[in-house]
């Protein structure tokens, strides 16, 4: 679901991995973030710019916030479940949670990170259970 929006936005427009992946899980889940907002998460590209937690992997801990967070964190008990979940499935898929050890590995010169952007999709839908938000 969230990976069919995945390479547009990534491979089509040019967003880093952060900003596609929030962006898709936007659509797919009707998350209503407001295009002025998809900034936040820019910084996370690349590693926070500096090859440390990947952007897919901060981009899909958003997502999970926007998409269970109805007031505040600590009034959401099933955000800490889901974020683990997330992170744990990506380290075992990903082999670690850090930009410059992933790119080792899943990084093409054609077509930059967008195996482990479409992976953290697939995760990403795992699980919030494949169900739109509303």
């Amino acid at each position: 679901m969230t990976r069919d929006y995945v390479e547009n936005y990534y491979l089509n427009q040019n967003y880093n991995c952060a900003e596609s992946l929030l962006r898709a899980a936007n659509d797919a889940y009707q998350l209503g973030i407001p295009e002025e907002s998809f900034k936040l998460v820019g910084g996370f590209g690349a590693g926070m710019g500096c090859g440390t937690s990947c952007g897919a992997l901060c981009a899909g801990i958003s997502a999970i916030g926007m998409s269970c967070i109805r007031t505040k964190a600590h009034e959401t008990p099933e955000l800490k479940d889901l974020t683990t979940r997330f992170v744990e499935g990506f380290r075992a898929q990903m082999g670690s949670e850090a930009c410059d050890e992933i790119v080792k590995t899943f990084k093409k010169p054609d077509v930059r990170c967008v195996e482990t952007v479409l992976r953290a999709a697939d995760l990403l839908d795992q699980v919030l259970g494949g169900q739109k938000n509303g």
